[in-house]
């Protein structure tokens, strides 16, 4: 259990920060040291994990003829048009391989790589090769709109479905073109409009950042042990940051807490405002929405001014690549991380065994710092099989076909996430439950490969958990809307 105990809080972090004493102007300096450290952790890993997809993605070319043999005479008889041919099926990646989010997505991509090349050594989907067609976006909406525009294309080079869109806005942007096109994209967003129709084309996968954060928010309270606690709620601004606000909002009034309103603070690269407001206003918890590296900044800042609070945040705020830096002590001791599913070795389900598995005898290379993100690729990979055998079952692997197999299809994640569907009434099939963790240093071996022992440092504290405020919860809509 994190220790509310400002002393210890305060020696746990000094040496992060040489000259914080709680002023503003010296806070503002511990920050700024601590950006360039977490930085360069967070590339470290970043670009081993970007080697990781390339090395995996070289196999993967290797491996396309061995099994490029399958019945293409019974998949000639579907329908197609964009993205499948006689012997190949295109899926689209717009992915973050070089922005902030980069270490995450990286390594989920490589899971996706190698799924869908166990998928094409197996013979395939209806006797044709599916073959990944990855663009990095840097996590950057204009280029993720580049991206779309070469991925749907009405030619050869198009594709029939994306398997990976990252980021809120990113996807936001590209939402009404999805129905334009007849695309499906799986995002790696978890925003809570995609529920809609505006999203109609957008399969959200597990809960959203608005009942996460409902879910965090009860949690923290619960693990406080204070009967109304005083509750910061920090994040980025738009569809990430501020539904993920909206959620942790609702729950604090439901709960009758005191909120420290800092929504849509997280802008730009100076974080002592809200450091200092932190500190000044000192409250018992605080929920963040925030990319890794901002989190460190922030956290690290607040703790070496002597902020006692604990703390949690929408996934991905949180990264293990983290425990590597100097604000390491102060994760273990204050943070609990809240995501959407069960991580590496955190169970052992039929879909986690085979996850680890595969993983370990074709990505031996991976580590720790990567294996806590397997799971997002592997699962948005058995949605994507998914979907593709039940439309070659219909008979049309179109585009509009895709697009109606999506509409029909329910899946079992084996245990690595809640089993899940995207058709009938909103309310009845979002999905409501989060896993937390807690950090804990001493458990983290981040560099280690993941086929010797070791751990990225999470212990599984809530399991598909629901709090009762998201369980009551009425789902009608977006939690957030930009007016933008």
């Amino acid at each position: 259990m994190k220790r509310l105990v400002r002393m210890m809080a305060v020696f746990a972090i000094l040496s992060v920060f040489a000259v914080a004493c709680g002023a503003a102007e010296d806070v503002a300096d511990g920050v700024a040291e601590t950006a360039g450290d977490v930085g360069d952790a967070a590339a470290d890993a970043a670009d081993g994990a970007t080697d990781a997809v390339e090395d995996v993605m070289d196999d993967d070319d290797a491996a396309d003829g061995d099994a490029a043999d399958g019945d293409a005479a019974a998949g000639s008889e579907l329908l197609t048009d964009i993205g499948v041919s006689d012997d190949e099926i295109r899926i689209g990646l717009s992915a973050d391989l070089s922005g902030p989010f980069s270490g995450l997505v990286s390594a989920l991509v490589t899971a996706q790589i190698v799924y869908f090349d166990r998928i094409n050594a197996e013979g395939g989907i209806a006797g044709r090769q599916i073959v990944p067609v990855t663009l990095d976006s840097a996590y950057d909406v204009p280029t993720h709109l580049e991206n779309y525009a070469e991925l749907s294309q009405e030619s050869d080079d198009g594709v029939v479905m994306l398997s990976q869109s990252t980021g809120s806005p990113h996807t936001s942007a590209i939402a009404d073109d999805l129905k334009k096109d007849d695309l499906i994209a799986l995002p790696l967003s978890w925003y809570s409009g995609w529920g809609t129709d505006f999203g109609a084309n957008v399969l959200e996968m597990y809960t959203n950042y608005c009942i996460e954060g409902m879910n965090g928010v009860e949690f923290l309270v619960e693990q406080s042990g204070i009967d109304t606690p005083k509750v910061a709620i920090v994040s980025r601004p738009g569809e990430y940051g501020q539904d993920g606000a909206q959620g942790a909002k609702l729950a604090a009034e439901q709960l009758g807490l005191e909120v420290v309103d800092l929504e849509a603070s997280i802008a730009g690269d100076d974080f002592t405002p809200i450091v200092s407001t932190l500190i000044s206003e000192d409250p018992d918890l605080v929920w963040i929405t925030s990319s890794p590296s901002e989190l460190a900044q922030i956290i690290g800042g607040a703790a070496a001014g002597g902020l006692d609070a604990i703390w949690s945040g929408n996934s991905p705020s949180y990264n293990v690549a983290l425990l590597d830096s100097e604000v390491a002590s102060a994760l273990d001791e204050f943070y609990f991380h809240s995501t959407y599913a069960a991580l590496w070795g955190a169970n052992d389900s039929t879909g986690m065994q085979d996850m680890m598995s595969t993983m370990q005898a074709e990505n031996p290379q991976g580590t720790y710092a990567e294996a806590d993100s397997y799971y997002v690729g592997w699962t948005q990979a058995m949605l994507t099989e998914a979907i593709l055998e039940l439309a070659a079952e219909n008979g049309d692997m179109t585009r509009a076909g895709v697009v109606a197999a999506a509409n029909e299809v329910s899946i079992d994640f084996q245990g690595l996430a809640p089993d899940q569907l995207w058709y009938g009434d909103p309310n009845d099939y979002v999905v409501r439950a989060s896993y937390i963790y807690d950090v804990v240093l001493d458990n983290a071996t981040p560099g280690t490969s993941i086929t010797e022992d070791g751990g990225s440092g999470l212990v599984l504290l809530k399991d598909n958990w629901v709090g009762n405020v998201a369980a009551d919860f009425t789902y009608t809509g977006p939690c957030f809307v930009s007016e933008g």
